[in-house]
């Protein structure tokens, strides 16, 4: 199944003792349907606030209701945030994490000089001009497989960190939209944030571009920038 959904209410993708999250919303409306308990796997968890226009699921299911009825059903009892864009049968063996070949994420940014009162849920606000040449720049060192710890969110119980950044497209649009696109086979907590939030420091001239690599060399938390705001990610796609 391939889900959108709008993040901000929920305590993220996977399940939460301290609030609702968008699988155990799923996984009711497919209970429901199928009058079983179903659990989900997912391409990948997003955090609190992040949202997804393509995240990918796959659940077992012993129901004799076709996949068109499910389909159908599932959408007709969730609420107005979350919506199954797709829903077919798959391969016994098809497991939407593990067979994961990459994930591309983007993020969003409002740089303008007066706040947008329409969309602003969905992206950051930056009022002060951003350089994105230098943006550009300092993006390059981001390529390829680096131990990334200076990225990871602090307190994160993760050993290996090393991950392997095989694109990042900074491009820009009308009324000072910003989309920064990453594709990575998998991501750290908060990874995708805290290089946003480096990357805006570089363009505004608090950074240069080249400590982008000093940076990543640190392996700390404390050396890189701010973590960017929730409302500004989404997941927008899943390869397989």
């Amino acid at each position: 199944m391939i889900v959108e959904y709008d993040g901000a209410a929920y305590v993220g993708w996977q399940r939460q003792p301290n609030g609702v999250s968008i699988q155990q919303i799923l996984e009711e409306a497919i209970g429901r349907i199928t009058s079983g308990k179903v659990t989900l796997v997912g391409s990948g968890r997003t955090d609190a606030g992040v949202h997804a226009l393509n995240q990918v699921a796959n659940f077992k299911s012993l129901t004799s209701l076709p996949a068109e009825k499910i389909f159908r059903g599932v959408n007709s009892v969730l609420p107005p945030d979350v919506v199954v864009k797709n829903l077919e049968e798959v391969p016994i063996d098809f497991h939407a994490r593990r067979d994961v070949q990459s994930k591309v994420y983007v993020y969003r940014i409002c740089n303008q000089n007066l706040r947008p009162a329409l969309g602003r849920e969905y992206c950051w606000f930056i009022r002060y001009p951003l350089d994105i040449a230098k943006m550009r720049e300092a993006a390059r060192h981001l390529l390829g497989a680096h131990d990334f710890s200076c990225f990871c969110a602090t307190g994160t119980d993760v050993k290996d960190r090393v991950r392997t950044l095989t694109a990042i497209i900074i491009e820009t649009g009308p009324d000072g939209l910003i989309e920064i696109t990453v594709e990575a086979k998998g991501f750290l907590k908060y990874m995708v944030r805290n290089i946003v939030g480096t990357l805006t420091e570089v363009a505004r001239g608090k950074r240069q571009p080249e400590e982008m690599r000093e940076i990543i060399d640190s392996r700390d938390r404390n050396i890189a920038g701010v973590t960017a705001p929730a409302r500004g990610l989404f997941l927008k796609e899943v390869k397989y």
